[in-house]
């Protein structure tokens, strides 16, 4: 099992309910899980079923990057995130015989757009090329790989051209994978 860091009360994070142990028989597990609905005032717009080390990460980059980065590119702050995908018992890609997915041990969060106070959104697919709203999303893409193991998205692969994926999948190595 791959973790984070795992807060003693990830309900003081957001609106964030334990949930029972996951466990699908097939390597899909998640022994500490949670049901995020908001984290750092930013909602989510469905649940995300994270590992308990997962919170954490997540609370820490919206509150000390996307936030201020935000506040720097439009004078806002984020109030909502579009949530692609968080657990999910399925091989990497949706690949036939991948190995398994991070998203399997709720080890990983994909965010496909950010709507600010105003109610402008900014998309990762739409918004990714130049202007503020590109610079922001790399701004906060860029410093995600300080705080995740793995953060893929424009430009890493035909999978990831339309969100942002953040894992904490432990490596040997130890070094972030970041494209």
């Amino acid at each position: 099992m791959r973790r984070g860091r795992c807060d003693s009360d990830p309900s003081r994070l957001g609106d964030v309910s334990r949930l029972g142990r996951i466990n699908e028989g097939n390597g899909c597990q998640v022994p500490n899980p949670y049901s995020v609905r908001s984290i750092a005032g930013v909602h989510f717009s469905q649940p995300a079923t994270l590992n308990c080390g997962m919170v954490a990460p997540v609370h820490d980059w919206m509150e000390n990057t996307v936030q201020p980065a935000a506040g720097n590119a439009f004078g806002e702050r984020v109030v909502s995130v579009d949530i692609a995908a968080s657990y999910s018992c399925r091989p990497r890609n949706n690949k036939r015989g991948a190995k398994m997915s991070e998203h399997g041990y709720g080890n990983a969060l994909d965010i496909s757009a950010f709507t600010l106070e105003s109610g402008k959104k900014v998309t990762v697919l739409g918004d990714w090329g130049g202007g503020k709203d590109g610079r922001f999303l790399r701004e906060i893409r860029g410093e995600a790989c300080g705080q995740f193991a793995t953060v893929l998205g424009p430009g890493s692969d035909r999978h990831h051209r339309d969100h942002f994926h953040l894992d904490l999948q432990q490596r040997r190595s130890g070094k972030a994978y970041c494209r």
